[in-house]
Formats: structure tokens, sequence, C-alpha cells
């Protein structure tokens, strides 16, 4: 069954080394393409302003890229199209780091080979970048795994100007107050010598 999906997706199909392309999610899965798990914080980016970075892999020809999609947008390549929902990173005071996304994968495909071709969803759920085996997407031509997800916690604004702040001038002595310059030292004066005959008493 597998050799038979991969045979059909193989057919004329669109590599993933194409560009990928803004859309929407086809008519007929936009029912079930509701993101359910997906919760707002209180703390830190909200969630339709942050932008995850995914990749993705076509095992046919070994083609890889990244796709940076924003939370609630998706984007197609070929005959595959990837929603990020929303996406998340632990904050900073929070051990272990983690980052994920919860990612909607649907393809172009045919059922058999007899069949026309026709939306299917494949995956939708979340991906964890440092645990991947928790959630896989399990499709016999794509691998999908999140990257990273652009966000930002309350403080780090301020670290990141503070950092930006203390770094050192590129330009040198741009900024450096300019060197002092010394007076040169008076040379030392002679005293004149005693004139023996102005000290000697007359005879």
């Amino acid at each position: 069954m597998p050799l038979l999906a991969l045979a059909a997706c193989g057919r004329g199909g669109p590599e993933v080394d194409k560009e990928a392309t803004a859309t929407d999610i086809p008519e007929d899965m936009a029912a079930g393409a509701t993101a359910s798990g997906v919760v707002e914080n209180e703390f830190g980016t909200p969630v339709k302003d942050r932008v995850a970075t995914i990749g993705l892999l076509n095992k046919r020809n070994n083609a890889e890229q990244d796709l940076t999609i924003k939370s609630g947008q998706s984007q197609r390549v070929g005959n595959v199209i990837v929603k990020v929902a929303s996406c998340e990173r632990t904050a900073p005071w929070e051990r272990p780091a983690e980052v994920g996304a919860f990612v909607q994968v649907f393809v172009e495909e045919r059922a058999a080979s007899d069949k026309p071709l026709a939306w299917r969803t494949v995956f939708s759920g979340w991906l964890f970048k440092n645990a991947p085996s928790l959630n896989v997407v399990e499709h016999p031509v794509y691998d999908v795994w999140v990257k990273a997800c652009a966000m930002k916690f309350p403080g780090e604004e301020d670290d990141a100007a503070a950092s930006a702040s203390s770094a050192p001038n590129a330009a040198g002595s741009a900024s450096a107050s300019p060197p002092t310059t010394l007076a040169p030292k008076p040379s030392p004066t002679t005293k004149p010598s005693p004139n023996p005959s102005a000290s000697a008493t007359p005879d």
C-alpha cells in the first residue's frame, strides 16, 4: 500500500524544491481544519503575531526547504499544503527549553491509481523540535518538522537593548573622547656656575 501511494504521488506531481506560495486551505478541508489545542498565553507575543519556521522534505528527491509561516496562515509547495495554527516556545526562565508548533499538513494525491486527485489531511497536531518522536508526520513522500518559533516574552526586548548598548563600538574611536595632548615638559634650567673672582676677597 505505501508503494502504491508513493507511485500515485509520483505521477507528474510537483517536487518540494518548487517555490512556496501563500494559499488557503482547500474548501473540502476547511471544515476539519480548525485547530483545537491552540491557547492564547497571557505572556509573550500574541499568537497571531508569531512566526514559525517549518522544515519540509520530499523523500522522493531529497529536496528540503524551510517555510516561514505566520500563525493562522498556510503555504503550498507543489501538491502539499502546510498550515501553522500557532507556535510556542518555553519562557526564558523555564527548563528544559522547547519549541513547538501546531501544524496541519494536506496533500493532494490519489487514493488508488484509478482514483482522481483529491486533498486529504495527513497530519494535524503539535510538533516539537527537541522531541520529534512525540508526534510524527506519517507520509511516504513528505516529512514535516518544526525548527523555530519567532516570539518574545516580557523583558527580552530590554535585555536585547542592554546588550546592544554594552557592545563595543565597531567604529573604534568614533565615540571615544579625543586623547589629551600633553604639554611638553620644560627643559631643566642650568644654574650658572659660581664666579670665583666675584666671591674672592681682595688681598
